[in-house]
């Protein structure tokens, strides 16, 4: 007789995947004149990221974020005033969930599914940034990378969660809006779950692995995590 297999554990990125961090383009627009330098810092806040943990280095996401906006503030000829960077983190504090988050986790819950998150930013104060924006009670834990002082797509951060919960990689499906963030995932042993929000898709290359699951938005995404992972 086979045996069931075990459900999987739903590990969710937030920025982005969860949160909407198209709230901060009225700061981009004011300071920038150019809303759209919003995804240029956030690129640049990913690169930094990852060059901080190759680098055998580690800063607070945060402090990251703050740095990130400064560099860009030099290489457009614009001085970030402490005003600026008032807003940028009350922004920050206060980003709100995506339209679909929220229906997609309690349908997912509802189906049994037991869901953490995984996030780069460190750990805050209540209210948490998943606390204002209502999602935090979908969450059994949330976890964030400071514990390892290492930046996702680095494997010892998927390696912790699965310890801390006790489970091997292999029981994880990693959520995420961003093809860097799935592919670090399965490259540490989880499935990978992207979700294609609007400047995130799939590097179509073969040395990385493809997700394995695919969906435009966060409720048909849920909808193929029950009918790949659900119970027998």
């Amino acid at each position: 007789m086979t045996e069931p297999r075990p459900t999987p554990i739903i590990v969710f990125d937030v920025n982005e995947t969860l949160l909407d961090i198209t709230s901060l383009s009225p700061l981009f627009e004011r300071v920038f004149g150019d809303s759209a330098v919003l995804r240029e810092w956030f690129a640049q806040l990913i690169l930094y990221s990852q060059t901080m943990t190759l680098s055998g280095r580690y800063a607070p996401f945060g402090k990251l974020a703050v740095g990130a906006l400064h560099m860009l503030g030099t290489i457009h000829g614009i001085t970030i005033k402490s005003d600026d960077i008032d807003e940028f983190k009350q922004r920050m504090s206060v980003l709100p969930a995506h339209p679909d988050a929220a229906p997609a986790l309690e349908t997912l819950r509802d189906a049994g599914f037991r869901l953490v998150t995984l996030s780069n930013s460190a750990s805050a104060a209540s209210p948490t940034p998943l606390e204002r924006a209502g999602l935090a009670d979908f969450f059994e834990r949330s976890f964030s990378v400071e514990a390892v002082s290492k930046f996702k797509p680095a494997p010892e951060t998927y390696q912790w969660v699965a310890s801390e919960l006790n489970v091997s990689t292999a029981q994880l499906v990693l959520v995420a809006c961003h093809f860097w963030d799935t592919a670090g995932a399965q490259a540490a042993g989880c499935s990978g779950a992207l979700v294609t929000r609007s400047h995130n898709a799939v590097l179509p290359l073969a040395e990385l692995p493809a997700p394995d699951l695919i969906a435009e938005d966060l409720g048909v995404l849920a909808k193929k995590i029950i009918a790949r992972w659900g119970a027998p």
